[in-house]
C-alpha cells in the first residue's frame, strides 16, 4: 500500500500515552513530518482495531507496551504536493493508551523518543506535528 500518492485515504493511528503530566512523543524518521515530534503511529493492518495498531506501532516504535483505553480523537491529513495532487492522505484515530513502566527506546521508523509537557509541546522550541499541541490539551489540561 503505497503511502504517497495513495490511491484512496489510508486509516491510521496515533497512541496517545500521558505518565506524570508529560506525553510521549517521537521524533519521526522519515515523511511525513520527517525530523517533527508527534506521537507514535502507522498505519493500520488488515484485520487488526485500531486499538490493536496503536498498542504494535506504539511497541514498534518506543520497545513500550501498554493498554488501549479507548479513542479519543479522529482526524484527517491531507497533504498535496506543490502541482496540487494529493501527496499524503491519512484518516488518523487516536488512542489513549495506559503505559505502566519502562522508558522508551527509539526504534523501526522513529528516530528519538522522550516525554514532554504541554509547555514544551506548545512552546514553538519542538518542531511538532501539527496536531501535537492540540492533542496534548485534550490530555493534559
Amino acid at each position: 500500500m503505497a503511502r504517497e500518492y495513495p490511491s484512496h485515504p489510508l486509516p491510521g493511528v496515533l497512541a496517545l500515552v500521558e505518565r506524570n503530566g508529560r506525553l510521549l512523543m517521537v521524533q519521526r524518521g522519515r515523511e511525513p513530518d520527517l525530523g517533527k515530534w508527534g506521537y507514535p503511529g502507522g498505519l493500520v493492518e488488515l484485520g487488526e482495531t485500531v486499538a490493536q495498531a496503536a498498542l504494535r506501532e506504539l511497541a514498534e516504535e518506543t520497545g513500550l507496551r501498554a493498554e488501549a483505553l479507548g479513542v479519543v480523537d479522529v482526524f484527517e491529513v491531507i497533504t498535496p504536493d506543490q502541482a496540487g495532487r494529493i501527496r499524503y492522505h491519512f484518516v488518523l484515530s487516536v488512542v489513549r493508551c495506559l503505559c505502566s513502566g519502562g522508558e522508551p527506546v527509539a526504534a523501526d521508523d522513529a528516530a528519538d523518543a522522550g516525554w514532554f509537557t504541554l509547555a514544551e509541546i506548545e512552546g514553538g522550541e519542538l518542531p511538532c506535528s501539527v496536531n501535537a499541541p492540540r492533542l496534548a490539551r485534550m490530555v493534559l489540561t
